[in-house]
């Protein structure tokens, strides 16, 4: 009897220690702040100290009057090229996280992306939750997107992730950092992806104004018809009100220069 207790004992410890090693029963959290409308940037709470153990980003924390513009590519609702005209026009970088149906069904809006200067980001292949995803799967997730990437582009190696539906725990982080990633959060979004509840590029336009602030890395999806409408107007003012426009690059190679500085 005791020796039957004994043997369930342990496989219910090895079973526990499998479960937690893929990450199934560490604690889920789902990216989420309060939304400032005072030009600060928002409270993230908890957040902060596993953002700093992880290196990841939601803000440029400097105070600095920059900018960061982020889109998520889950499909093409045919404003991406306009986007992209836009860009073009003012001489803004941003970063496209992109999943495997965008690459396979856009490689040339994919190709134009990267020879416009932009940068691409990993969304996972598939977009599955990372916390239901054990270690192996997300890195087959991400090494098969960063490879269909650069089979249309020149661009051959992804450093950013945005992880698919904003979920994320301890274990995806330090997994994706063993992975050589840099997760990317956000500080300003909206709901904008709803295809068939587009309010009108105005909506867009007060959205992102109202919850502007220095450092803002801003979440955008591009099938939205209203952020493409708005998305030259937004620059535009934003440039007058004295902020600049930079890319993901250029965020982390300031947060690095301590490190280098000091040779850790």
């Amino acid at each position: 009897m005791h020796k039957h207790k004994l043997i369930v004992t342990i496989s219910f410890v090895i079973l526990l220690c499998f479960i937690t090693s893929t990450g199934v029963l560490a604690e889920s959290y789902g990216w989420g702040y309060k939304k400032n409308t005072n030009q600060k940037r928002p409270d993230i709470g908890q957040y902060q100290e596993i953002i700093e153990k992880y290196d990841a980003y939601y803000a440029d924390e400097s105070g600095e009057k920059v900018i960061y513009l982020t889109f998520d590519n889950g499909y093409e609702q045919g404003h991406t090229e306009s986007i992209l005209n836009v860009l073009q026009q003012e001489k803004v970088p941003a970063t496209f996280f992109v999943t495997g149906h965008y690459v396979e069904e856009e490689p040339e809006l994919i190709r134009r992306m990267v020879d416009d200067g932009h940068i691409i980001g990993n969304h996972s292949y598939h977009h599955p939750d990372f916390t239901k995803t054990s270690q192996e799967e997300i890195k087959e997730e991400l090494e098969t997107l960063e490879q269909a990437v650069a089979e249309v582009s020149d661009q051959k190696e992804l450093q950013y992730l945005r992880p698919p539906r904003g979920t994320f725990n301890e274990d995806t982080l330090a997994w994706t950092n063993d992975l050589g990633y840099i997760h990317v959060f956000w500080s300003l979004a909206f709901k904008d992806w709803v295809t068939d509840e587009q309010k009108g590029w105005q909506y867009a336009y007060d959205q992102i104004m109202d919850q502007i602030h220095p450092g803002a890395i801003v979440l955008l999806h591009t099938v939205s018809s209203d952020n493409a409408e708005a998305l030259e107007r937004v620059i535009s003012d934003l440039k007058d009100q004295g902020y600049t426009f930079k890319s993901l690059d250029d965020l982390h190679f300031k947060n690095s220069i301590p490190n280098a500085i000091y040779g850790l």
